[in-house]
């Protein structure tokens, strides 16, 4: 079985996830799915059909997180240090064209988060960034040309 590298945190939200749909959206769906059928003729019954098809989405990611979480690997920054990007690390950047600065955390494939600056390791950025130290350059391929990034800050934990 393949395993996922995954923050404690990251794992623990995917878990609140599969918890909310076993406890809530699951019974939830099944009410619905009674309730329209209550209404007569299923073959044209909008409802029922809507209600069928969120019930086959929730089926479906509830089968999904549970093989991702049993399947995790729990790698816990704080426990790593060096010099170098790896997986966890927060690695503050500046863009070298625009000055602007962001940072990020190096996380598994499925706790990325790019809103919340949780970076998937699978990424192309995150794949520039892995094995380099403070002051270095990298040049990432975007839809608009490469951008360049240097490193200013690296941090585990």
């Amino acid at each position: 079985m393949q395993k996922f590298p995954m923050t404690a945190p990251g794992l623990l939200r995917l878990e609140e996830e599969l918890r909310t749909l076993k406890s809530t959206e699951r019974p939830a769906i099944i009410r619905a799915i009674a309730e329209a059928r209550a209404h007569g003729d299923l073959s044209e019954n909008a409802e029922y059909h809507a209600a069928r098809e969120r019930q086959s989405f929730i089926e479906g990611r509830i089968a999904e997180l549970e093989e991702i979480t049993s399947a995790a690997e729990v790698i816990d920054p704080a426990s790593l240090s060096g010099s170098h990007v790896k997986f966890g690390a927060h690695v503050k950047l500046v863009d070298e064209e625009t000055d602007k600065e962001a940072t990020y955390q190096i996380v598994g494939v499925h706790e990325a988060d790019i809103k919340a600056a949780r970076l998937s390791i699978s990424s192309p950025l995150a794949k520039a960034l892995i094995g380099k130290k403070v002051g270095d350059a990298v040049s990432v391929p975007a839809p608009g040309g490469d951008r360049s990034y240097e490193i200013l800050e690296i941090r585990f934990g």
